[in-house]
């Protein structure tokens, strides 16, 4: 038997159980991962709280790193004994070991620890497609990134100036503008204090930015508009606010022939050579040290609840991980 966090219930932190579950021998094509590490994800509290819903009772989570224990029929890219780590697959890796399908799991080099790989997966491959597939940012380009001083965010600041790249970030505080900046914003915009959209129509001299990266949803997602020049592309790719609803496409014309695009990374991986390359990029840049990633939280498996709370509360900064 291994500890788990299952939820019954969709609801607040509190629905969030700890209990003892059993983990099987894998079958075909499938491994078990006793983890290391567990990264969180905003997208967490979604499936809690049922705006992504699960089918209940569920476990909870989509990325971590861990040491493979074994493999059934078929499996032939990992083994017993290899470092690994994943974001996706079946919800459930708030746990302290699983059996998942081994086709979503990735062999760890050298140089990135176990917390480093369980918090950098599903937000520096989602950096990865936002920066390079998405929309394909090129040197000169300024763009405007929400919520930057978030996990996702303060990846996409450094990955976005080793681009060539100028950035204009929007965060909730003096302290996370701090923050934004150290890791390469160029321009912050405190959105609890000032309107964005006329602030970055003044940063660009009048012309907009090319794209938005926008994971805070609906209470940006108009002002987001506002921001881009004719031709560009808004990237919603979050609902931290909540979602975002019925649009009007004729906002589209009137703002410049917009284009608007809801990303996924299940999309962006969903073949084995897409993942492959995803990680690969990924891991390249970090060892090249022009991405850094910093665990800034660490919790216990068991405090899962006061880990959402913070996230609500808007408590942390840059990535989280759970130890088992």
């Amino acid at each position: 038997m291994f500890k788990a966090i299952r939820f019954y219930q969709t609801g607040g932190p509190e629905v969030l159980t700890w209990e003892d579950v059993a983990v099987g021998d894998p079958g075909e094509g499938e491994a078990r991962i006793r983890h290391t590490a567990i990264g969180i994800n905003f997208i967490d509290t979604y499936h809690r709280s049922g705006l992504y819903p699960l089918p209940l009772p569920s476990g909870l989570g989509s990325e971590a790193a861990g040491i493979v224990e074994a493999v059934g029929p078929g499996v032939t890219h990992v083994k017993p004994g290899d470092r690994v780590a994943y974001a996706g697959g079946p919800p459930g890796s708030y746990c302290a070991a699983r059996v998942m399908p081994a086709g979503r799991l990735v062999k760890l080099p050298g140089g990135i620890t176990d917390q480093q790989a369980a918090a950098m997966m599903l937000k520096g491959m989602t950096v990865q497609y936002l920066l390079r597939r998405t929309y394909k940012v090129q040197p000169g380009d300024t763009v405007l990134l929400h919520a930057a001083a978030g996990g996702v965010g303060l990846i996409a600041c450094q990955w976005l100036k080793a681009l060539g790249a100028t950035v204009i970030g929007t965060v909730s505080s003096a302290e996370k503008a701090q923050l934004a900046k150290a890791h390469g914003c160029d321009h912050t915009i405190i959105y609890t204090k000032e309107d964005f959209a006329p602030r970055v129509r003044e940063i660009t001299g009048g012309r907009g930015v090319p794209v938005v990266y926008d994971s805070v949803g609906q209470s940006t997602f108009l002002g987001s508009l506002d921001c881009l020049r004719p031709l560009g592309l808004m990237v919603s790719f979050g609902n931290a606010s909540g979602p975002v609803t019925a649009l009007d496409l004729s906002l589209l014309t009137q703002k410049g022939s917009l284009y608007v695009t809801r990303p996924t990374l299940a999309t962006y991986t969903a073949t084995r050579t897409d993942l492959e390359a995803t990680a690969r990029e990924l891991f390249e840049i970090v060892q090249s040290g022009k991405v850094k990633f910093e665990v800034r939280h660490t919790y216990a498996l068991q405090e899962a609840q006061q880990v959402h709370r913070d996230l609500a509360g808007r408590k942390t900064t840059g990535s989280i991980v759970m130890l088992p």
